[in-house]
């Protein structure tokens, strides 16, 4: 079931920064232009949780949260086109919640909160954050 989960994560993550790069209307420059980037999951799902997330180069990264509040910091690199995580468990309770936020130059540009289902599975995804070239 983890790996499923797992390669779940992966293949959402993957999908929704495809879809974010290929045409974004936004402006996501507005700021001050920051490549400090700040994934953060917070809320009192009890369950196995894991997140898959891009990092600076572009690069996938997929890691189990042990406890929450949980943050992930780093600086992109120029070559860097955006930022996206997905967060998925099992083995939580129905109702327990999860809020997924993507934070970029000190300011929340994606944010997302998802409720495990009956079964206790939970997969929240608030998509993707993509730098102006």
């Amino acid at each position: 079931m983890k790996s499923i989960l797992k390669t779940l994560a992966i293949v959402l993550t993957l999908a929704f920064t495809a879809v974010s790069c290929s045409s974004d209307n936004d402006d996501n420059n507005s700021g001050s232009g920051s490549r400090d980037i700040k994934y953060e999951v917070t809320g009192n799902y009890s369950g196995k949780t894991s997140a898959t997330y891009t990092e600076s180069g572009n690069g996938g990264q997929n890691v189990d949260i042990t406890s929450l509040p949980w943050s992930k910091e780093f600086t992109a690199s120029a070559d860097t086109y955006g930022a996206g995580i997905t967060v998925s468990g099992y083995g939580g309770n129905a109702g327990q919640t999860l809020t997924v936020k993507i934070i970029v130059g000190g300011k929340v540009e994606k944010e997302t909160t998802a409720t495990a289902n009956s079964e206790g599975i939970i997969v929240a995804a608030p998509g993707s954050f993509v730098f102006a070239q």
